[in-house]
């Protein structure tokens, strides 16, 4: 079996979860009807350096909502796909469109809805605080939970390991 840091020397795709991985995975909604979600700025810095470094970034998330939209705008990620819980069928998709392998893709997720694009990828991820049943096939599992740093953990790991 090959190390997690061997396999992610070659990522050429990163995808990311938001509820629960950018976020504590609480959402706020106020007495308008709006949502609000708090996004960390360490994490910003981390997404940033995988884009410098030529990795592909994509969202896929369960949820839709215009604070996902402006805040990968801000990060420059362009592939955001929302409002899909079909998450493994998103990222076949996904793999196929960019031409980008399986074992080439790391997969960043807290939750169930996760567990299909986890399974397809050659690095399979999640946050510390993550459901039992996707740590269990997370083949990395960050030290910080979800919307505390686990995505600038995660993006430093798979930087270092170039």
């Amino acid at each position: 079996m090959t190390a997690p840091h061997e396999i992610a020397a070659g990522i050429r795709l990163v995808v990311f979860d938001v509820d629960g991985v950018f976020t504590d995975g609480r959402i706020w909604i106020g007495s308008n009807g709006v949502e609000y979600k708090a996004f960390s700025v360490r994490d910003g810095v981390g997404v940033k350096g995988l884009l410098r470094a030529g990795i592909e970034v994509a969202i896929i998330s369960g949820r839709a909502s215009p604070a996902v939209d402006k805040r990968m705008a801000e990060l420059g990620v362009t592939r955001v796909i929302q409002g899909r819980e079909d998450k493994g069928t998103v990222l076949a998709q996904l793999l196929e469109e960019i031409g980008v392998e399986r074992l080439h893709t790391a997969y960043l997720g807290d939750d169930t809805p996760d567990l299909g694009a986890l399974r397809m990828v050659g690095l399979p991820c999640s946050v510390a605080d993550a459901h039992a049943e996707v740590r269990a096939v997370s083949t990395w599992i960050s030290t910080q939970p979800g919307g505390r740093g686990a995505v600038r953990e995660f993006c430093e790991f798979v930087l270092g390991a170039r």
